[in-house]
């Protein structure tokens, strides 16, 4: 994929990795929207991105809001064109400290839900028939290693995190034969705000920054050949079984 004048909306794009894929894919020609609830977060991104010569658009708007969805995808159009690159990075890990399932209530499993599998949806429904149409996209899925390990005490988000894998084998069987490529990237332990909110006391030299990661991914994006539906470990760069 030549990311050169590509429109792309990434979702939690303020902070982590979803800032660093927004910048690396700016510098790389894409013109980016980024998606986020914070205004003074995503507003200094755009800065940072338009600072150093690339185009960036902030938009503020929440993923796990159904009324939100149809709004978002619109004005992302309006101001890149169709797009051609969507990245679902936006997550919630749910309350925290981090509880076991008997003590997890049902709000918080579904407000999980809305954020990290249904919102993910409900963008990919609202765009991808845009590249389906036009015979050319790709959608990606920020995945995890809770979506395949049961972890204790991980219960809502990596039920949230299996079904975005199994969502992502699933448009992929269903847009394939209109060329919409869709995969999913499991991008390793990395430090985070999410990662010190989960486990504090993790030591960061431990973990993979942020800028390695979507370095990686951004490698995989102009991979043409990595075949639609892939379940990619950034971290070893390998597709999953």
């Amino acid at each position: 994929m030549d990311l050169k004048k590509k429109s792309a909306l990434i979702t939690g794009a303020s902070r982590g990795l979803g800032r660093a894929l927004a910048e690396q894919l700016a510098t790389a020609g894409a013109r980016v929207v980024l998606v986020a609830r914070s205004e003074p977060e995503l507003e200094e991104v755009v800065t940072a991105i338009r600072s150093a010569g690339g185009e960036a658009h902030g938009l503020v708007f929440d993923v796990g809001k159904k009324e939100d969805v149809y709004p978002l995808a619109g004005a992302a159009a309006a101001l890149v064109g169709p797009i051609d690159l969507l990245i679902h990075n936006a997550s919630s890990l749910g309350p925290t400290p981090l509880r076991l399932l008997l003590d997890t209530e049902c709000e918080d499993l579904s407000a999980v839900l809305e954020t990290n599998l249904v919102g993910p949806f409900r963008l990919s429904r609202a765009i991808g028939g845009s590249m389906a149409l036009r015979r050319t996209g790709t959608i990606l899925h920020i995945s995890s290693d809770a979506s395949v390990n049961a972890h204790e005490r991980w219960g809502a988000y990596s039920v949230s995190k299996a079904g975005l894998d199994h969502l992502s084998r699933l448009w992929a069987a269903e847009l394939s034969e209109r060329d919409v490529r869709v995969l999913s990237v499991d991008p390793g332990e990395m430090d985070t705000q999410m990662h010190r909110q989960a486990l504090p006391e993790a030591d960061p030299a431990s973990l993979a920054r942020p800028e390695q990661v979507a370095a990686r991914i951004v490698e995989l994006l102009r991979d043409s050949s990595v075949p639609s539906g892939s379940r990619i470990e950034a971290q070893s760069w390998r597709a999953a079984s």
